[in-house]
């Protein structure tokens, strides 16, 4: 599922991406260009790319590192919520 924000003030947050069992959110890197990706229900999990394409290539692959680095740590993963709310402020 591929849903694209790109309206008035939600410029900001560009699409929500569902990988697998994870949400993904992706937008665009206002610092350094290119887009990042950020999974909510697994703290700290993101990555980058040049393109949307490359960013979400990427985040595949940290997805994977996070949950197996906390599978060997005993660490409960989190269920994914696929719930989204955007809140403009």
């Amino acid at each position: 599922m591929y849903i694209s924000l790109t309206k008035g003030l939600l410029q900001s947050i560009s699409a929500c991406y569902a990988y697998g069992m994870r949400q993904v959110i992706v937008y665009p890197d206002p610092e350094d260009g290119g887009w990042i990706c950020e999974v909510p229900s697994l703290p700290g999990c993101l990555s980058q790319g040049e393109t949307k394409d490359e960013a979400l290539r990427n985040i595949r692959d940290v997805i994977d590192a996070w949950i197996a680095g906390a599978e060997a740590v005993d660490r409960k993963i989190p269920d994914d919520a696929r719930d989204v709310e955007i809140c403009l402020i």
